[in-house]
């Protein structure tokens, strides 16, 4: 069954990209084909899971041979949408747009920053590798002569979700939010919410547990 004739759990989704890295490791070490259980060694997931995420998508693997590492890595592209181009704008050039503007792996993989926008003087006019840093209010002309399919958003939280409404009826519909706050928006926006802050408090639980189990 083809992807596109049942709703994959968004669980299955996730795991694709740490499939993908693994995959373009192999790939770089020469490696033809790998199985399940090689894998399942790699990625720490279970070889029936990894079966069982495959066949979601009809299975990619040959019984007796496994998976064609270069096959299965360029369908997984596919799946995720990665055999395609994507132009980003990053909305708030603080530390945060500067890391994401200077960081050379989106390119290599289909993401290209064309735009880079803030409301601080002192900014405007500088350049981030190459990207300018454009005043907010020549947002709306910018977008209206551009395809623009992503925004990036790192703005502080009293600000991003009025910015965000402000994007969206500019026609953006896909937004990156790194900002300190949930942004809800109309259904047809997609929008990925990251917040470093909750993964670095996960972080913090998971030392705390080691330290106190090796106390006991």
């Amino acid at each position: 069954m083809k992807e596109t004739e049942k709703k994959i759990p968004m669980v299955v989704i996730k795991r694709l990209p740490k499939y993908l890295n693994y995959l373009l490791d192999l790939m770089d070490r020469g490696i033809v084909r790998t199985s399940s259980q090689e894998l399942s060694a790699l990625t720490g997931f279970t070889a029936s899971q990894i079966r069982q995420d495959f066949n979601n998508f009809g299975g990619f693997g040959q019984q007796g041979y496994g998976y064609n590492v270069e096959e299965l890595y360029s369908e997984i592209r596919k799946i995720l949408g990665l055999d395609a181009s994507y132009n980003m704008i990053v909305v708030g050039a603080g530390n945060m747009g500067h890391a994401i503007t200077n960081y050379i792996g989106f390119e290599k993989m289909g993401f290209c920053i064309i735009g880079l926008f803030d409301v601080n003087p002192k900014l405007i006019g500088t350049e981030v590798r190459g990207v300018k840093i454009q005043d907010m209010s020549s947002i709306k002309d910018f977008l209206s002569e551009h395809e623009v399919d992503i925004a990036v958003v790192t703005l502080p939280k009293a600000v991003a979700p009025k910015i965000a409404d402000h994007l969206v009826k500019l026609g953006v519909r896909a937004i990156w939010n790194f900002s300190p706050v949930d942004l809800k928006l109309s259904e047809d926006v997609v929008v990925e919410n990251v917040h470093l802050s909750e993964s670095l408090m996960t972080l913090a639980y998971k030392v705390k547990r080691n330290n106190t189990t090796a106390e006991e």
